[in-house]
């Protein structure tokens, strides 16, 4: 039927269902039964903010791009990883999106941290504008490290989600370092310097409630990126274990990547199959209606989701996990800790309490690496920059 087949503006999809298999199926952290639960996966899927191409949006800088169909995929992927972390934050990974159906307002406010405008947290204008300072000129295509470098630096202007973000090289993740950066953000009201002071000294003469909530502000919500190098040309197998189980865990924010040509945001697996979000349809850029409400439909994937062989994924990847809290980061450590004894599963990176000494200057708040280490950095990890994203506008 031509109905299954819905053509867009680049490329044609034939977007078929779910396959009727006993294997399990893994949405972020969730296990589903597509015999019992088909209608729990779509929603789930649907319910993800969906980030695609848009045409006609304010022109970026001013003089800019007013669409980044045929260059701004991974922007694309990188807004969608980042936004399911301000879901988790503010809404909760249990939180749906029914069409029709009336949403609170911190759905809204996530929703607009992204719209295509200059002054959204992680707008595609703010994207491709802090590219500039990583070496990206606009419209120029981004790698999966360039892009969380970015969100990074863009999530530091986000004060009403206030989080943590972290992203751990040369496949390391120190695990000092996380509890040093979450644990900053102590409330001190008239105290110089408090990062020395005993916690119950500090909410002395607290009324009881600001003590339990200036508390509760003493783990920022952690955003950890992991930009990762599966292989040379195509990913090594022996990775494909310990990449499943990234998606297992209740705490993944799924991977971003692609295949040759194109960016995906990987939600999910099922058998031997990724299940992604695909950026690669332009819309018309939104825009508040009105009423002052924003039409938010677009912005869901109702059609069954894209999936693809998971040894087609190019080797160039950036995983992500959201820990909202010290528990959910200590807990996160033990199931990483556990994955490296799981038999045929190579480890895809290292988890270490401390900074080893091989590295050098140590890099207490994970900043940006200075130039030399940022071009380094960006020929090993997105050097398919050249041979991705060629399409026929």
């Amino acid at each position: 039927l031509f109905l299954a087949t819905l053509t867009y503006d680049t490329l044609r999809f034939e977007y078929e269902d779910f396959p009727e298999t006993k294997e399990p199926v893994w949405i972020l952290g969730r296990k589903y039964s597509v015999f019992t639960e088909k209608e729990e996966i779509l929603l789930d899927v649907t319910s993800r903010l969906w980030f695609t191409y848009r045409k006609n949006f304010p022109a970026i800088g001013g003089t800019g791009p007013t669409s980044d169909t045929g260059w701004g995929c991974m922007l694309r992927c990188g807004q969608m990883i980042f936004a399911q972390a301000l879901v988790c934050r503010h809404l909760g990974r249990d939180w749906r999106w029914i069409k029709g159906k009336r949403q609170m307002d911190n759905y809204f406010n996530v929703l607009n941290a992204f719209i295509d405008k200059k002054d959204s947290y992680y707008s595609i204008h703010q994207i491709a504008q802090m590219g500039v300072g990583e070496g990206k000129s606009i419209g120029q295509w981004y790698g999966p490290n360039t892009v969380a470098q970015v969100l990074k630096k863009l999530a530091t202007f986000d004060t009403w989600s206030s989080l943590a973000v972290h992203i751990a090289m040369d496949n390391t993740v120190v695990m000092e370092e996380i509890r040093r950066l979450c644990q900053s953000n102590f409330l001190c009201a008239g105290a110089a310097a408090c990062s020395s002071v005993e916690s119950d000294v500090l909410y002395n003469g607290y009324p009881e409630e600001a003590a339990v909530r200036d508390r509760l502000t003493l783990w920022k919500p952690l955003v950890l990126l992991i930009p990762l190098r599966l292989g040379l040309t195509e990913i090594n197998e022996a990775y494909i274990e310990t990449l499943k189980h990234c998606f297992m865990m209740p705490q993944s924010l799924g991977v971003i990547g692609g295949k040759p040509n194109s960016a995906h945001y990987f939600i999910g697996y099922v058998g031997e199959e990724l299940i992604y979000l695909d950026p690669h349809t332009t819309q018309p850029a939104v825009e508040p209606n009105e009423s002052g409400c924003l039409p938010d439909e677009s912005f869901h994937c109702q059609h069954p989701p894209c999936r693809m062989s998971i040894a087609e994924l190019d080797p160039s990847i950036a995983v992500g996990f959201f820990c909202n809290t010290e528990e959910d980061f200590n807990d996160w450590c033990q199931q990483i800790r556990k994955l490296s004894l799981v038999r045929g599963a190579l480890p895809m990176f290292e988890l270490v309490e401390r900074q080893p000494l091989h590295f050098s200057n140590p890099d207490i708040l994970n900043l940006t690496p200075d130039s030399s280490d940022a071009d380094r950095l960006e020929r090993f990890f997105d050097s398919e920059d050249e041979d991705f994203e060629i399409l026929s506008l």
